[in-house]
């Protein structure tokens, strides 16, 4: 499926973002959540620092992250869609509070994802209205 196609086909409200701006900012998050998810889960599983139960809100984003594009783009749900990126955002909050005391750094650089995500919920509740 063309993922540009789909995007541009739909009623956009003005302030959305031209769709190549996604495959910029992308990889950029990816880098970061690799980081900080990989430090958090070193701890949990090899080192064995952490509880296990601290990994439960890294899998829910990482699921709700991985189901985002096939609901919205292959499967074309935008209300599933809508509901799945309300579970990556408030998992990101999550991933901060439960991380803030353990290694301040991994609930910083959660920000800028924070931040694009909670643009994303904007712009995904937007299209959700306007189609």
């Amino acid at each position: 499926m063309n993922y540009e196609s789909y995007y541009t086909s739909l009623a956009l409200p003005s302030w959305a973002p031209p769709s190549n701006l996604f495959g910029i900012v992308w990889p950029i998050l990816y880098v970061l959540i690799a980081i900080s998810f990989s430090y958090v889960f070193y701890q949990v599983i090899a080192k064995k620092r952490w509880p296990r139960v601290l990994l439960v809100p890294f899998i829910v984003n990482l699921i709700a992250n991985a189901l985002y594009t096939p609901l919205f783009f292959n499967l074309q749900l935008p209300l599933l869609a809508a509901v799945d990126i309300l579970i990556v955002l408030g998992s990101i909050v999550w991933i901060m509070s439960v991380m803030f005391r353990r290694a301040r750094w991994v609930s910083v650089m959660q920000v800028p994802y924070l931040l694009w995500v909670s643009f994303a919920t904007c712009l995904q509740f937007a299209i959700l209205m306007m189609n």
